[in-house]
This record gives structure tokens, sequence and C-alpha cells, in this order.
């Protein structure tokens, strides 16, 4: 009976002295004189599968060469092995190399730098580090979509290639069928009439205005897809690609914008925690200690909730001696976030920040310099979400674009939506890869990212 090693830890009792087929990669070989070890992982599930050969099989001299790498076929019985560290094992009574691998594979069954890893990125998904980090990003989708899919959200899928540039930070990757080569020796300025889309195109860093339209007819959306940024920046939290996921939802002020915030992340974990024991207990023991408390201790208070105003007090008012000082009309810097979630003993919302650094959609409160927006900070991962209620005042929306330099006829239809049965209207964003590196504990988002793109990589 063909199965898999998943299914076997499921229900391996009752498959004893049963016989089953196994299909998989070998971890290590351990050959004795007339027996050997095989140690099995097929995917399925994060624990490997001892196999157990001896010299009745035809071809024992050839299993005790199969090298680390290899892709086999085992046939054998269900063996319990109550007092050992695995629960059972497979007493092989065939073994079949599918695909040789060859001597100078690179993931031998030693610890490697996750720098070594990355550049093997291709062959990385088959160590202990990277199974674990792969299915609980999977089983992150899951838990995403099933957290909205149950609150009826509707899910938009936003387009990756537009015209509007909806941070305004004009860090965008251009989308061009134009002649490149053709341009280098041409005077005066692109005719992007010419192009493909008749102007200027680029890819996406956000779905967010489109998730506002959908959210004037369906009240709650959410985009999950990826979003392009072309900053050179080489830190350990930047990527060049990353997925967003990207509530909104209308009738809905700053408060009831954080609350789903909060509740999200706590479904999220509570998930993570019940779906993938194994891998947490992992990652736990060796990727950073105490992670498993760390999410725990999420779960058990509401989030804090104080101004930006309120947070540069702290900031200032404590002993701590910062590279770059707190100011009320600065960002927080991440130092100044790791101090707070400390200060907190936790995840804390930051509310109400200076108007002149944020983007030109965030409501104006009444104070006139401040804008309703929120980030929440959470330990070990600095800001892990940002968002923020939408100003719904048309005229108050145009002075928002005039002060910041935002063209008003490229965002003509998302002026429409303030003349058409407006309405208060609030969301944010989670950045998929921080919200996985938070789970893991796994510092850098390279890890956490199949094949990343940054500055000068584009391999695999």
């Amino acid at each position: 009976m063909k199965t898999s090693i998943r299914k076997l830890y499921s229900n391996y009792k009752q498959e004893s002295d049963k016989n089953v087929t196994l299909f998989g990669w070998v971890r290590s070989n351990r050959a004795q004189k007339s027996f050997g070890f095989l140690n099995l992982n097929d995917g399925t599930y994060f624990e490997n599968v001892q196999i157990v050969y001896d010299d009745a099989l035809d071809n024992f001299k050839d299993v005790q060469k199969i090298r680390v790498g290899s892709s086999v076929r085992i046939k054998g019985a269900v063996v319990l092995t109550p007092n050992r560290p695995q629960p059972f094992e497979i007493k092989a009574s065939d073994v079949e190399l599918i695909g040789d691998s060859e001597e100078d594979y690179p993931i031998q069954a030693k610890r490697h730098s996750r720098e070594f890893l990355r550049k093997n990125a291709h062959l990385r998904p088959r160590t202990n580090l990277f199974t674990a980090v792969f299915r609980v990003r999977s089983l992150l989708t899951q838990s995403i979509h099933n957290f909205f899919q149950d609150r009826d959200f509707i899910h938009l899928t936003s387009p990756i290639i537009t015209a509007s540039d909806a941070e305004g930070a004009g860090e965008m990757f251009q989308v061009t069928t134009l002649d490149l080569e053709g341009l280098k020796d041409s005077k005066g300025p692109v005719d992007y009439s010419k192009d493909f889309f008749g102007k200027k195109a680029s890819l996406t860093v956000s779905g967010q205005l489109q998730a506002e339209v959908f959210a004037q007819a369906f009240r709650d959306v959410y985009t999950f897809g990826p979003t392009f940024r072309a900053e050179q920046s080489h830190t350990m939290n930047h990527v060049s690609e990353l997925w967003m996921i990207e509530p909104e939802i209308a009738f809905a002020d700053l408060e009831d914008d954080m609350d789903l915030a909060e509740e999200m992340v706590k479904h999220i974990i509570r998930d993570i925690l019940e779906k993938a024991p194994r891998e947490m207990e992992f990652l736990n023991k060796f990727v950073q200690k105490g992670l498993m408390d760390k999410l725990k201790k999420v779960l058990e208070r509401p989030f804090d909730r104080i101004t930006h105003k309120k947070a540069v007090d702290i900031l200032k008012d404590s002993k701590q001696k910062f590279e770059n000082l707190p100011g009320y009309d600065k960002d927080l810097s991440t130092e100044h976030e790791k101090y707070l979630v400390n200060h907190f003993d936790g995840p804390v919302f930051v509310t109400d920040w200076p108007k002149d650094i944020k983007a030109f959609y965030m409501r104006l409160n009444d104070d006139g310099e401040t804008v309703a927006a929120m980030d929440l900070l959470v330990p070990g991962a600095g800001e892990l979400i940002g968002g923020s209620q939408r100003e719904e005042r048309l005229d108050v929306l145009k002075e928002r674009m005039k002060a910041m330099n935002v063209d008003e006829e490229e965002l003509w239809w998302y002026l429409d939506l303030r003349r058409y049965g407006s309405t208060p209207h609030a969301g944010y964003g989670l950045g998929f890869a921080r919200m996985l590196m938070y789970l893991t504990g796994v510092e850098n988002i390279r890890d956490v990212i199949p094949f990343p793109r940054t500055p000068k990589n584009c391999e695999f």
C-alpha cells in the first residue's frame, strides 16, 4: 500500500506489522557490515522515518552505497519501537534507487550557514530549518484566507501592473515594451503614448486603492498578492518582491481597524500553534529560544494602544540613550520600537501620527496636525502592521493630495469614490513575510521567502 510519512505518523499503531510503500529522499545512510539505516523524508511531514535494511536484500551492497539526497522507493513492514526516540520504523523488504545523487550534493547531514543555504536556495527546502519554515508558510497562507472568509470578506485580486503609485514614494519598477536600446540616444522626454498601455506603467506597491474601490460595494474586502519595491535596501527586513495582505472595511473607523488587526494576529498564532506543533517545537529549540512562550503570551491580553505623542513622551522620559533622538514630528526608528514593546511587555498599537510623515489618503484628525493612522509593534519584529482610517471627505482629500504633490488626474477614479456615496472606511497592510518572521523567529527576511528578490540578486 502506497502511503506517506504524514499518514504513517497519524496511524502507525493501526499499521503495525503491515507492509507499506514509501517514496522519498534520503537524509542519511548509516551502513554497517550486515545492516544499515536510511533516514527518509518525503516532504509530507516534518519528521523523518528510519528505514532498517539488512543483507537479506538482494541489492544490499548497492543500498549501502545510496548517497544523501537520492530519491528511493521503500517497501517494508511497520515495526513499533515504543522504547526508542521514534515511535516506529520500517523493516525494508525492498529498496529501489529512483534518482541517484552525485557525490558533490551540497546539503549533507551537518549544520550549514544560512548564507550558504541562500546560495543553494533550490536545495535548502530539504533541510530541517526550511522544511519547518516553508510548511508554516503554507499553513499561514491558509490561515489568513480562512480568517477573512469565515467573516464574509470578499477576496480581491488587485492588479500587479498599475499606473498609480499608492504610496507616493516613487520607488516603483517600471513596465514597458519600448525599445530601451533605441531610447538611449534620444533627446527629450519619453513618449509613453507609444508604450504598450499608452501611459507610464509600473509594478504595484500596494493593492490598497483598488481594495477601497471594492469596499465601497462589498463593505468588507481583502487583497492577498505580490507587491514590489524598487528601493536600494540591503537590510534583513527588506526585499524587492513581497506579498501583502490588505483588508479594507467600509463604515469603519480606526478603532474598528485595530480591532480587526488584533483579532487576525491572534487567530493566526492560535492556528499555527495548533496545526504545526512539530515545526514550532523545532523552531523554538533551534531558532529562537522562548518563541512559543512569546507567541502564547500575545494571546493572553488585549494589545496596548497609545498615541504617537505618548510614545515619544515615553521614549523621552526613559533613561535609554538612543542613537536616533525621538521627536514629535518624526517616525519611530527600530530602536524606539524595540524599547516600546519591551516597555509594554507585548504588542502595542501606536496611533495618531504626524500628517507630514504619512500618506495622502490617511484621514486628517481634528487637530489638523495628525492623521488617524496606526502601526502595530510586536516583540522581536518591530512594526508588523500599518494602517489607517481613510480620508472620506473629498475637499480634505484634494487638499492633502495637493500638499503632497499627488496628481489628481492620475487618481480621478479614486476621487470619484468620495463623490458617489462616500463612507468612513479603514484598512491596513500586513507584510506576509514579516508575519512569518514573527511566527518562526527567523531574523532575516531572505530566509522566509523561497526565492528572495533583492538589489543585484534575481537568481533562480
